[in-house]
């Protein structure tokens, strides 16, 4: 008999891995505590934007025509134990309010709601990033609360999706790691996710800590590599080197790799700061907090590379305050082909610049709505062209491929002055001084 598969927690990890484990061949049922959502993704909508999610939903979500049918949704948390074999918890753990440490409320609310309808044998899969330990304590807790006892199992499958290519990234994943503790939860993980696995996908087995802390390993090796080339960056600006032309030479080294070597204004988004923050929290926790005070360093680096941008402006302006300046900044995600704002660092700059006086016009492909919901005294344009209308200089600030395919020289007939500041170090400086642009980007104070 076919397993069926339930997903609790329906925002992006979760909305995402229901949509891929329908097109893997599954009945899947998705539940939320928030109605809205539900009725959201019953209409095949999703409520944020990542490239071939709506499409994966519509192919699938009953009631839709010509969608197989495999996919429904649901608030009810007895349903959802009545209908799974396998139940995947996909809730979100943010950072909690005015500490590091990580809030695990949401998972321990799903675990808690769903646990006393468990009456026969399951598999709970936790996907959501957690302090390790969690898995542990969570066993317990549903071996205790479920009437199925030993019966009601615990597995941990980290998620590693990234913004943009998540549906590729569940469907096609460049390794899956499951920490269990029996032969049987190994062998529903090794069904569930047959298909990847028989395309290549590595299949890791493990135990719980060491699951727990692959995602957050990750995570701060990937931080550790940009906020590298964004100190080197600073370097460059002190010693007149380019930095684009050194990540480019280190890059051919094999054992560094050319990856995560674009200087610019650091990492944001929901995953990586918060993540290496509750890493630095839980080493703390377990006294081993002095393993991971390079992290400090590496959040530090981050964050300053915000200021620098502010300053990097002013100094292109002429060095005063920006009082009466306009500018115009092309990015208000945190990275492209997703439509977050959270902890953007290019939101951060335009919010930094019109404080301290400047008039600030945003324009982003898919970021928009959610950049105005949380800045709403900065001004947005509905195209780059209109953005950059009478700006005395431009902020290129996240690396859409709408911004790199922008022409320089119709974009400076509408400035007030042509004056690029590349935050991403993502344009080409070539076309655009020969379109008569002043363009600087951050650590190539003399590309």
């Amino acid at each position: 008999m076919a397993l069926k598969i339930t997903v609790i927690g329906t925002g992006y990890l979760g909305a995402t891995h229901a949509a891929a484990m329908a097109e893997l061949g599954f009945d899947v049922l998705g539940l939320d505590v928030v109605p809205e959502k539900i009725e959201m993704l019953q209409r095949g909508q999703v409520p944020m934007y990542e490239p071939g999610l709506e499409e994966l939903l519509r192919k699938h979500v009953a009631g839709i025509g010509g969608s197989s049918g495999r996919l429904r949704f649901t608030t009810d948390f007895a349903e959802v134990a009545a209908f799974g074999d396998v139940h995947f918890l996909c809730v979100n753990t943010p950072q909690k309010h005015g500490e590091y440490a990580c809030d695990m409320s949401y998972v321990d609310s799903a675990l808690a709601s769903l646990a006393p309808h468990l009456t026969g044998p399951a598999l709970v899969v936790g996907k959501s990033t957690v302090p390790v330990g969690s898995a542990d304590r969570l066993a317990a807790y549903l071996a205790a609360h479920a009437p199925a006892g030993d019966d009601a199992e615990l597995a941990w499958n980290p998620e590693f999706l990234r913004e943009g290519f998540a549906v590729r990234d569940t469907l096609h994943p460049d390794r899956l790691v499951v920490g269990v503790r029996s032969e049987r939860a190994e062998k529903l993980l090794r069904e569930v996710y047959a298909t990847p696995i028989e395309e290549g996908s590595p299949f890791v087995v493990t135990d719980f800590p060491t699951a727990e802390l692959v995602k957050t390993s990750a995570n701060s090796f990937l931080a550790t590599k940009i906020s590298f080339i964004n100190a080197m960056a600073e370097v460059c600006e002190a010693a007149d080197g380019d930095v684009a032309k050194l990540a480019e030479a280190i890059g051919y080294d094999d054992r560094i790799g050319k990856k995560f070597l674009r200087a610019g204004i650091g990492f944001g988004g929901g995953c990586l700061p918060k993540d290496i923050r509750a890493f630095m929290a839980r080493a703390g926790e377990l006294g081993a907090d002095q393993a991971l005070t390079f992290l400090r360093e590496i959040d530090s680096i981050n964050m300053r590379q915000r200021g620098q941008m502010v300053e990097l402006t002013r100094q292109a302006l002429g060095g005063g305050p920006f009082l009466g300046k306009r500018i115009a900044v092309l990015g208000a995600t945190f990275k492209p082909d997703s439509d977050d704002v959270r902890d953007s660092p290019a939101l951060n700059v335009a919010g930094q610049v019109h404080l301290q006086g400047a008039q600030v016009t945003v324009y982003d492909p898919k970021g928009m709505e959610n950049a105005r919901r949380l800045f709403p005294t900065l001004g947005y344009a509905d195209s780059a062209l209109e953005a950059v209308r009478g700006a005395d200089a431009v902020l290129h600030l996240t690396e859409w491929r709408e911004f790199r395919e922008l022409d320089p020289e119709a974009l400076g007939e509408a400035t007030a002055a042509r004056v690029i500041l590349d935050g991403r170090n993502a344009l080409d400086p070539v076309a655009w001084r020969k379109a008569g642009w002043t363009y600087r980007a951050m650590g190539r104070p003399t590309a």
